[in-house]
């Protein structure tokens, strides 16, 4: 009988498509541009999560949020979403790694118009909290977001 973790990660595995690989700068930051627009790579992330069945806990319109408080910002949107079967063992490793979930994914619009969304590379995380035991576990939360991202890639 497979785990929760192994039978989300098999059922994943069906939703998977290929795609290019992220490579994280030095700061850690995986940036994906888009071929939508904000509001349609907002949309077509939330539809993607929710056809994997991942739970989504919430966006935030930090550009919205500037506007009430008088600041200009282009366009940026926080989405946030998990498996907590997944990112809680991230957690049980180090109790501060909790700061890194659940995944928050930005999708922000820069200088010359171009939408991007980014994310925190997984290896990183890993680094950052020094867990060294739960590769795997690091490993399907790669492959799901590099999954979701494939949905507004642009070519």
């Amino acid at each position: 009988m497979l785990s929760p973790l192994r039978t989300f990660a098999a059922t994943l595995a069906l939703f998977m498509l290929p795609a290019a690989p992220a490579v994280a700068q030095d700061d850690g930051i995986i940036r994906v541009k888009s071929a939508y627009s904000m509001q349609q790579t907002v949309e077509r992330i939330k539809q993607d999560v929710a056809a994997k069945g991942i739970m989504y806990f919430t966006e935030v319109d930090q550009s919205q949020l500037a506007r009430a408080a008088g600041i200009k910002l282009r366009p940026s949107t926080l989405l946030i979403f998990g498996n907590p079967g997944l990112g809680t063992l991230f957690i049980t490793a180090k109790a501060e790694a909790g700061l890194d979930w659940p995944v928050r994914l930005l999708v922000f619009q820069d200088d010359a118009g171009a939408v991007w969304a980014a994310y925190t590379d997984f290896k990183w995380i890993a680094a950052r909290h020094g867990i060294r035991d739960r590769d795997e576990q690091f490993a399907t939360a790669t492959g799901v977001v590099a999954s979701i991202t494939s949905a507004i890639r642009a070519q």
